[in-house]
């Protein structure tokens, strides 16, 4: 695992190297705290570990469903979700419908928030405590710049909070650079006149906003758009029977995703609908990693309700004959997928549109 790690950290550095000066100083800190790897316990893992750069930010390792941490063994129970374009998922709420918040079960009211836990988490960073990632902060190249955005006295022992709060704070300033909100894709040059659809791909368009329902979720409208209505929903996905755990992964309870988070179980099996950017590349997918790829996917929304019943994940027939009973059948979604009726070149075409999602294209 060093080995990924190294790797991941000579890339990012190549990178990354010529787009230091258009960082403000927050940002500039921010980008240093998620590229160092001497911020875990032990050294070795970074934020960019599960959140490369090199796959949209997401993990790098497309044979888990989860991340491993730093200490060998550890994974986390849920996929890891790109961390380019988090932004606009926007401060949890509770008004007007529930929407918002980062992680898969919207815990994290924001950005900030959310970078508060990776390094304190025992299966993530697997820091003992707050004062210690600061402790390596002050020991770092870049103390004096942390000094500089969170206070002069940054580094004494009675303002670990404020400067814990601080680096967070770098942290989501960084995610919210362009450096992780490219927008460069084809359908971005689309949008701006300078590419034209090859007709599989405005095939795809056409029936993701229409008889393939995509958009009911993923609406195309946003400003940007990043395809997300940033709710909650149970789309059915069944347990993952490969998760990388020693114990029988059939025995694990079932996520509660949302109503777990707000200890209320008529929100039980709901997750955030992620946004699509990058989709093509930031698999496997949905909050367990069950799916592997985006053909995966969009057969499991053609065809939930029709198909036969397996047994788990891992039988031969899984997405071709059959898909597994849902984790959860309370507060299950029907109106809008299970038995969309689309014919294999269909979902092909909405897989084509969905591939021109990824950043990158050069007109």
């Amino acid at each position: 695992m060093l080995s990924k790690r190294i790797w991941i950290y000579v890339a990012i550095m190549l990178l990354t190297a010529g787009t230091a000066a258009a960082l403000t100083p927050q940002e500039q800190l921010g980008k240093n705290l998620f590229f160092d790897t001497n911020l875990s316990e032990p050294a070795g893992q970074t934020c960019a570990s599960c959140h490369d750069p090199n796959t949209a930010f997401a993990e790098p390792d497309k044979n888990l469903p989860v991340s491993e941490g730093v200490i060998p063994g550890r994974f986390g129970t849920r996929n890891s979700p790109s961390a380019a374009y988090a932004v606009f998922n926007g401060q949890f709420t509770l008004k007007s419908g529930i929407m918002g918040g980062q992680f898969w079960d919207g815990r994290a009211a924001n950005l900030t928030e959310q970078a508060k836990g990776p390094f304190v988490n025992p299966v993530e960073m697997n820091n003992p405590n707050r004062s210690s990632v600061i402790g390596k902060i002050n020991n770092s190249a870049y103390a004096a710049l942390f000094e500089q955005i969170c206070g002069p006295n940054a580094f004494d022992s009675a303002n670990t909070n404020r400067s814990y709060d601080c680096m967070a704070g770098a942290i989501a300033a960084f995610e919210g650079t362009s450096e992780l909100n490219k927008f460069t894709s084809k359908f971005d040059a689309y949008l701006s006149g300078t590419y034209t659809l090859t007709p599989d791909e405005d095939r795809g368009r056409r029936l993701f906003g229409g008889s393939g329902k995509c958009t009911h979720c993923h609406p195309d409208n946003g400003n940007p758009v990043v395809f997300s209505d940033f709710k909650f929903h149970n789309i059915g996905i069944p347990k993952n029977s490969e998760f990388p755990f020693p114990a029988n992964p059939a025995n694990f309870p079932a996520d509660p995703g949302l109503g777990g988070f707000l200890n209320d179980p008529r929100q039980n099996g709901q997750f955030k609908t992620p946004h699509l950017r990058n989709i093509n590349v930031t698999g496997p997918y949905m909050h367990n990693g069950v799916l592997k790829n985006l053909k995966q996917v969009v057969h499991f929304y053609n065809t939930r309700d029709v198909l036969g019943v397996c047994s788990n994940s891992t039988d031969p027939g899984f997405g071709i004959t059959c898909w597994p009973a849902p984790e959860t059948m309370t507060n299950l979604d029907s109106s809008f997928m299970g038995n969309l009726g689309l014919t294999d070149t269909e979902e092909n075409a909405i897989v084509a549109f969905m591939q021109t999602f990824t950043d990158g294209f050069t007109p």
